[in-house]
C-alpha cells in the first residue's frame, strides 16, 4: 500500500538541502542536490515507518508563510 507524505524542503547556510516530514516527528534528512535529497527522504520515511510503525499524525498541508520578527 502506497502512502503519501508532505515534505518541507529548505536550504541551510552551507547550501545543503534539508527535508522534513511534518507528519513523522523527527523524520528529516539532508543532501547536496534535490535529486539526492528526494532519494534520502524516501529512505528516511521507509526506515521511520519500519521502526515506529505506520501510524503517522494526520496533517493536511495548507501552505507556507514567511514572517519577520523584530
Amino acid at each position: 500500500m502506497n502512502k503519501e507524505f508532505d515534505v518541507i524542503i529548505e536550504q541551510d547556510s552551507e547550501e545543503f538541502f534539508v527535508a522534513t516530514v511534518p507528519a513523522l516527528k523527527g523524520c528529516h534528512t539532508q543532501a547536496r542536490s534535490l535529486d539526492e535529497l528526494m532519494q534520502r527522504v524516501k529512505e528516511a520515511v521507509a526506515l521511520y515507518l519500519e521502526v515506529e510503525g505506520t501510524t503517522a499524525e494526520s496533517l493536511e498541508f495548507v501552505g507556507v508563510q514567511r514572517i519577520r520578527v523584530a
